[in-house]
């Protein structure tokens, strides 16, 4: 085993659980199905609640929506962290050397930035924005920035098995 930086790959690819995943005939498809499963309620519930952010469903208070969509948001994304990394094991050092894979975790990290800036910035005086008012342009860019970093996350992902 390599003791350098990529030392640690190298041990969760001669693991237990990374031969599990290799080896098992309904292992892999089944973790794939899960974290598709937990990518789409993730996803999903954030572009709801974007697009909320842009005009749609103005009638609806912005900050019971948060509270309707995004504690599912936040679930997705539990179940979608913990069977990606399982996938990963898989094959861990090919993976982390693949550029498509690299790209995804950078704009996963792009959407969590923003969605933190978001809620310790323009999300904090929702409840002034009031029913059918406007949403301030900072949470409005919010909005757009999860859209598009959302959209190539979901992209990067699936161009994995390509690249």
């Amino acid at each position: 085993m390599n003791a350098g930086p990529a030392g640690w790959l190298e041990a969760l690819g001669d693991s237990s659980l990374s031969r599990a995943m290799q080896d098992s005939l309904w292992l892999y498809p089944a973790v794939e199905t899960v974290h598709l499963l937990g990518l789409a309620t993730l996803v999903g519930c954030a572009v709801a609640f974007d697009l909320r952010l842009l005009g749609v469903s103005r009638h609806l208070p912005a900050r019971a929506t948060a509270r309707h969509l995004l504690w599912c948001a936040r679930i997705g994304f539990t179940v979608a962290a913990i069977s990606g990394f399982l996938l990963f094991t898989s094959d861990p050092v090919t993976l982390a050397e693949n550029p498509a894979f690299r790209w995804k975790l950078a704009l996963i990290a792009v959407a969590g930035v923003n969605a933190l800036r978001f809620h310790i910035g323009p999300f904090r005086t929702a409840d002034e924005w009031g029913q059918g008012g406007t949403t301030p342009r900072s949470a409005r860019i919010a909005a757009v920035v999860s859209l598009g970093a959302w959209a190539a996350a979901v992209t990067a992902g699936r161009l994995i098995a390509y690249v």
